[in-house]
């Protein structure tokens, strides 16, 4: 396994929920699957010439959540931001992790009390939805 640098990249016995994800193993495993899948389309309009393989989680973090959600279950958080808007990261059985963290580097956030995120908010962007739907089918790519 790559060297894994998500917040909560030491998350156990997660396991996917929904059998149409079955050859998702874990988080770990997911992390390393979407390193082959996030790129700058699927980056945040906003953040794409910003955007590298270097800095891959770059705009990336709600989409990710709520894919996550669908394989894992649990909710999804929001980590208040400076400019007002929320990043996304995953809670499943009580354990928090963080796919797209790496994107803040050194920057250390504060992922205790935030509010749960709402697809039906976040979707209501259809620009949001298409760039979620991109991500999932280039997942399930991968596994043909």
């Amino acid at each position: 396994m790559e060297n894994l640098k998500f917040y909560g990249h030491d998350v156990k016995n997660i396991k996917p929920i929904n059998d149409a994800y079955s050859f998702v193993i874990s988080p770990q495993h997911l992390y390393e699957l979407m390193t082959k899948v996030w790129d700058r389309f699927s980056c945040a309009p906003k953040y794409r010439n910003e955007w590298s393989k270097e800095n891959m989680t770059l705009g990336q973090c709600s989409i990710t959540a709520f894919l996550v959600q669908d394989i894992f279950g649990g909710e999804v958080r929001g980590v208040k931001l400076p400019d007002g808007g929320y990043h996304c990261f995953n809670v499943v059985d009580g354990q928090k992790f963080d796919l797209t963290s790496e994107q803040f580097g050194d920057t250390e956030l504060d992922y205790e009390n935030c509010p749960e995120q709402k697809r039906v908010e976040h979707f209501a962007s259809q620009e949001k939805f298409e760039r979620y739907l991109y991500i999932r089918n280039r997942l399930f790519k991968l596994n043909k």
